[in-house]
């Protein structure tokens, strides 16, 4: 578990995201980030990290990075249960500890904090899925061109912009020259 969670906070994740986020000349793009755009890079570089061989293909490592991920996407549908049906703590607690296997502690803390605050959770599942969908994109149009490293740069270089500004802003970096 220390594995992922490095990972998610720090390498590739929140730090390095953070890192370039402060080269940005723009105050309030670094003030204000998308909690989508950070949220999902953190998950993202999970997956990423594994799939290009961190630790060897360790099983027990991957089962853990999947845990985490079905936690972000049981967080997901919590956040809209709780906030657009009449989804009740119990119901809420069943999804948590016997679909989606957290600890019960685990458990009603995060419905506490589904309560306190609306779509904050969804923020990892949503981003996640914007950052791969966008890589699956990029990776399609260049093909034998694609640089897994660049293209993290160009994700990376305008700080944590609303995904939906991502793809525009990715494919106008990877234009520029080196």
């Amino acid at each position: 578990m220390l594995h992922i969670l490095t990972i998610h906070e720090a390498y590739p994740g929140h730090y390095v995201q953070l890192e370039y986020a402060n080269r940005v000349p723009s105050l309030i793009r670094r003030v204000l980030g998308s909690g989508t755009y950070i949220e999902g890079w953190a998950v993202y570089t999970e997956q990423t990290l594994l799939d290009q061989g961190y630790r060897d293909g360790d099983l027990a490592l991957r089962l853990t990075q999947l845990k985490f991920y079905l936690r972000a996407v049981t967080n997901a549908l919590l956040d809209h249960r709780m906030h657009c049906t009449a989804m009740t703590d119990d119901e809420a607690l069943d999804l948590l500890i016997r679909q989606a296997f957290q600890s019960e502690g685990e458990a009603r803390l995060k419905v506490i904090r589904a309560q306190q605050s609306s779509v904050q959770l969804s923020t990892y599942f949503v981003g996640r899925l914007a950052h791969y969908r966008l890589r699956q994109e990029i990776q399609r149009e260049l093909g034998d061109a694609f640089e897994l490293g660049r293209y993290h740069e160009a994700v990376l270089a305008p700080g944590p912009v609303p995904v939906k500004y991502l793809p525009e802003l990715v494919r106008q970096r990877l234009q520029e020259p080196r």
